[in-house]
């Protein structure tokens, strides 16, 4: 056997893993039954920019924001184009808070805030429409795929 062929052996099933991981969809959450190809954003910086100037977000796509711990957490549409549903969840990933249809903002620091109703480490934000869609009452619980890390 060439020596080629013994290392194609020895390295398919660590591509096919690769491979298999590309195709699960990346990060994703799983909340009133369905699944969310999510991005995440786990500092500040990340958590700072979140959906700001985009013009679109995917029919089952959203954003996760993971914070160090559980608190009031309060989030703002500044430079948001995309209405947006905003969900709070707390440390055990149940829903504690919603901000439903929450309209793009273009005035900057002017932007309204938008405070969580009980202390949340997490936030999911999805386009406006969906919690209505799904009919998301508080302490659904949110799942997420094996691919995010909480920091914990």
């Amino acid at each position: 056997m060439s020596r080629f062929r013994r290392v194609s052996r020895a390295l398919a099933p660590a591509f096919l893993l690769v491979l298999s991981g590309c195709a699960s969809g990346g990060n994703w959450v799983e909340l009133g039954g369905h699944r969310y190809a999510v991005e995440v954003a786990d500092d500040d910086e990340e958590r700072a920019r979140g959906l700001m100037f985009r013009d679109h977000l995917a029919d089952g796509h959203g954003m996760l924001f993971i914070h160090e711990e559980e608190g009031p957490q309060s989030y703002w549409m500044k430079n948001t184009r995309i209405p947006l549903d905003i969900l709070y969840f707390d440390s055990a990933r149940k829903l504690v808070s919603q901000k439903r249809d929450v309209p793009p903002c273009t005035l900057g620091d002017a932007c309204p805030p938008y405070p969580s109703d009980a202390p949340a480490r997490y936030v999911l934000e999805l386009n406006a429409g969906e919690a209505a869609r799904l009919g998301l009452v508080d302490g659904a619980v949110m799942a997420f795929g094996p691919g995010i890390a909480t920091g914990r």
